[in-house]
């Protein structure tokens, strides 16, 4: 049994859903200094991190461009201390970081896909409002409480609640105006190792 519990344990750190967060949350003020507002139309990006070998779904997360740009982490293990993070939420989120926060989990085993959604203003600013007063996300409810944000979203309604990230992403799938891409490294590190990566490419 000790066995297993340490398998499960480590297959929900790899997966990136399944991290405890035991860092602080960032004070209103540092939430507010790192706003980040970016250009363009508004959109939500729902990412999914699926199995290169199984095809299975690790980590769902959801981005939120509307009056500034965040990132839903939802148990998620993006960490870095330059990022400030509250109630699972990812706040500065400029497009260096977004595609840092891609390439923290994008390695051999698995890929990142992205599906951007065109949306209204108003439904940008009820996604961003619903994600920053939802709080932290238990393991493995990552694509449940995403799921459950959505639905909650004019346009969005009959979204159907799943814990399963996959069945969330062939949902999104099938909505009108999504751009799908889909992001591969070929290294071996996990999410604190490209974290660090991303760190080091940011800086130059």
């Amino acid at each position: 049994m000790k066995r297993l519990l340490i398998g499960l344990a480590a297959v929900g750190f790899v997966a990136g859903c399944g991290a405890v967060d035991n860092s602080p949350d960032s004070a209103p003020e540092a939430v507010a200094a790192a706003a980040f507002r970016a250009p363009g139309p508004k959109t939500l990006t729902v990412f999914t991190m699926v199995n290169n070998r199984s095809g299975s779904g690790g980590h769902t997360a959801l981005m939120v461009k509307g009056s500034q740009t965040v990132i839903f982490d939802p148990a998620g293990s993006f960490r870095d201390p330059r990022v400030v993070e509250r109630g699972d939420v990812l706040y500065g989120m400029s497009p260096n970081w977004v595609q840092s926060y891609r390439s923290a989990h994008a390695r051999s085993t698995y890929h990142v896909v992205s599906q951007e959604i065109p949306v209204t203003d108003e439904q940008a600013e009820r996604a961003l409002q619903l994600v920053t007063s939802n709080g932290a996300v238990p393991a493995a409810y990552c694509a449940n409480a995403t799921t459950a944000i959505l639905r909650q979203i004019n346009g969005f309604n009959d979204i159907e609640q799943t814990f399963y990230p996959v069945k969330f992403m062939e949902q999104i799938s099938s909505l009108p105006g999504v751009k799908t891409t889909k992001y591969y490294e070929n290294d071996d590190g996990d999410v604190i190792d490209a974290v660090r990566a991303g760190q080091l490419a940011l800086s130059q």
